[in-house]
């Protein structure tokens, strides 16, 4: 879309990339924004526009920040429980993408009688997910690579063509909506970063354990992540070709 903007194909002058946090975040995404995005934006007369989580204190707030509080109770990611292996809440979505979207809209003085038109990339590929996720009453949801027929595919021409490196896809490095085959690359393509994922199911855990609950986990398998996924060239995991059963639809991962 920031390509298609540049292009006059679609107007949007305003593009917004909600950080959950440099500690959160895919860090390939991080640094795709800030040599890519950002700079490619500026070219182009784009405002690009990073925004954070902040909290009533005024002082930014990340969401593995809002993990590791020491009294918290509840689990703000959407782990898999170790029964049926099914996601719990994405409450991360609402706290750290839509609602900080919200609050900046408000200060660009819009209303639920004046909504913005909030654009989401979702393409012809899942072109179901469009009428999952709702937004807020502050945004009314339009899908422009829908409209302009464009597939995952197209997408990635578009990209290219301009001269620009294809992105990463842009998640939380433990999000426990990536395909335990994302899980097993990680393992083996930086096995550092596959570790901070481990630990932060770690963290959960040991928050469950204080309020006596039942452990949970980053992937469907009901079992720690260093257990359940082995490096990629094992291929432990072949049966996962497509899209996890959890996906994420509220289309506003990398907005």
């Amino acid at each position: 879309m920031l390509v298609l903007s540049a292009q006059g194909k679609i107007d949007f002058p305003i593009h917004l990339f909600c950080n959950v946090g440099d500690d959160s975040e895919n860090p390939d995404t991080l640094a795709y924004i800030d040599k890519v995005s950002k700079p490619y934006a500026q070219e182009h007369g784009i405002e690009l526009i990073e925004l954070y989580k902040i909290t009533r204190s005024k002082e930014p707030l990340t969401l593995l920040e809002s993990l590791a509080k020491p009294n918290t109770r509840s689990i703000g990611i959407p782990v898999r429980m170790a029964d049926t292996g099914s996601p719990g809440n994405r409450k991360c979505t609402f706290d750290f993408k839509l609602k900080v979207m919200d609050t900046w809209l408000r200060t660009r003085g819009v209303t639920k009688d004046r909504p913005a038109i909030t654009a989401v990339g979702i393409s012809t590929d899942e072109i179901q997910r469009a009428n999952r996720g709702k937004g807020t009453p502050l945004q009314n949801r339009v899908h422009p690579l829908l409209d302009l027929g464009l597939s995952r595919n197209d997408c990635r021409r578009l990209i290219t063509e301009a001269g620009l490196p294809m992105p990463p896809k842009s998640s939380c490095y433990f999000c426990p909506f990536k395909r335990p085959q994302e899980f097993a690359e990680m393992r083996r393509d930086d096995p550092e970063l596959f570790e901070r994922a481990a630990q932060v199911e770690d963290l959960v855990n040991r928050t469950r354990d204080r309020i006596g609950a039942d452990h949970v986990y980053l992937t469907r398998y009901g079992r720690p992540i260093r257990e359940a996924v082995g490096p990629a060239q094992d291929q432990l995991f072949a049966d996962d070709s497509g899209m996890d059963d959890g996906e994420c639809d509220e289309g506003v991962c990398f907005v």
